[in-house]
């Protein structure tokens, strides 16, 4: 008998080809199974003790020290320039948060400040004083971490100008001659009477070997003090150039959240000063930038103290100074790139 022949034919499997939406979950589901893998880790090893980071002194309390942290240099005296930091409780936690810094009679300064519409009160302060002064014979600067005293109006202006007049009595000269500086807390009025009354204990420990206790005094939220030196040949005499300088955060092309305070015992007028720096700055801390935040208090001043003995220069023009530019501008990218 013939055999008969199951027509029925076998059922054919199914196999549907992806569609985009499920293209897209395979891919994802990819792409995260290495995350996946270590988030598994990482819960295995969620039991283990972890070490605590190492807390950044005398900044904000907490903050591991940056990866890219170098030693604060070896800066020598200063000729002219005297320093002094103490704690004027502007934080909670025990910290010096005051530097005053004390110059020789005859010291020109020159400045560049924040472009930031608002400014500052010692900003202005600064701005204005070295206007009316036109940088001659500045004798202090004081500085304070912990409250910026910005968007504060005049009851922040008349806080500086008392912090001045305070100063300027103890150090027997103007109050424009007094040059001031705040980084910390905007928008908090500057409790004066917090530097006032350690003037005097301050003024007590001046002297001229204290850069890397100045530069520890301003940091805020920064994890190690910032420093740098160099020197120079003026016509024969050697001259010494230190800088200190803190900024962490709100770092953006126009300086940054940043205090920048150079001396150096060159005899340089305060023009010729200003001539130097303004451009060095354009190229060193206005090329910085973190976050692209602007920010109300930047400030980098230059003192010139004038006691190395190398004879003065007027004009910045001048040939005698070439080897000065070139030292300064690496005192600033130093600073800058430290930031």
């Amino acid at each position: 008998m013939p055999r008969k022949t199951d027509n029925k034919s076998a059922p054919e499997t199914d196999v549907a080809t992806p569609g985009p939406v499920e293209r897209v979950g395979q891919s994802l589901e990819r792409a995260l199974d290495p995350l996946a893998s270590a988030l598994k880790r990482a819960t295995k090893r969620a039991d283990k003790p972890v070490k605590a980071p190492k807390a950044a002194a005398p900044g904000k309390p907490g903050l591991a020290v940056s990866p890219l942290a170098v030693p604060f240099p070896t800066i020598p005296p200063i000729a002219g320039v005297e320093i002094a930091t103490g704690r004027a409780g502007f934080y909670k936690h025990e910290r010096e948060d005051l530097l005053l810094m004390r110059f020789a009679e005859g010291t020109s300064a020159a400045g560049v400040f924040t472009r930031h519409g608002v400014g500052s009160a010692p900003v202005d302060w600064c701005r204005r004083q070295l206007t009316a002064s036109g940088g001659a014979d500045v004798r202090a600067l004081v500085v304070n971490a912990g409250c910026a005293n910005s968007f504060t109006g005049k009851p922040g202006a008349d806080a500086v100008r008392r912090v001045a007049t305070a100063v300027g009595k103890r150090f027997d000269c103007r109050q424009r001659d007094v040059m001031m500086a705040s980084t910390g807390v905007i928008g908090v009025i500057l409790d004066d009477a917090k530097i006032t009354a350690r003037l005097a204990e301050v003024e007590t420990r001046l002297t001229p070997d204290a850069w890397a206790q100045a530069g520890a005094a301003i940091m805020t939220t920064d994890t190690f003090p910032k420093g740098a030196y160099a020197t120079a040949m003026i016509d024969g005499h050697e001259v010494r150039i230190a800088g200190i300088t803190k900024g962490s955060g709100m770092i953006a092309p126009d300086m940054a959240t940043m205090l920048a305070f150079v001396a150096t015992d060159a005899a340089i007028s305060a023009k010729a000063l200003q001539a130097l720096l303004t451009p060095a700055v354009v190229r060193t801390f206005n090329a910085v930038t973190v976050d692209g935040d602007r920010s109300t208090n930047d400030t980098c001043l230059l003192f010139a103290t004038g006691a190395s003995g190398a004879p003065r220069i007027e004009d910045a023009s001048d040939p005698r100074l070439e080897a000065f530019r070139i030292a300064l501008m690496s005192v600033l990218m130093d600073l800058a790139q430290q930031l």
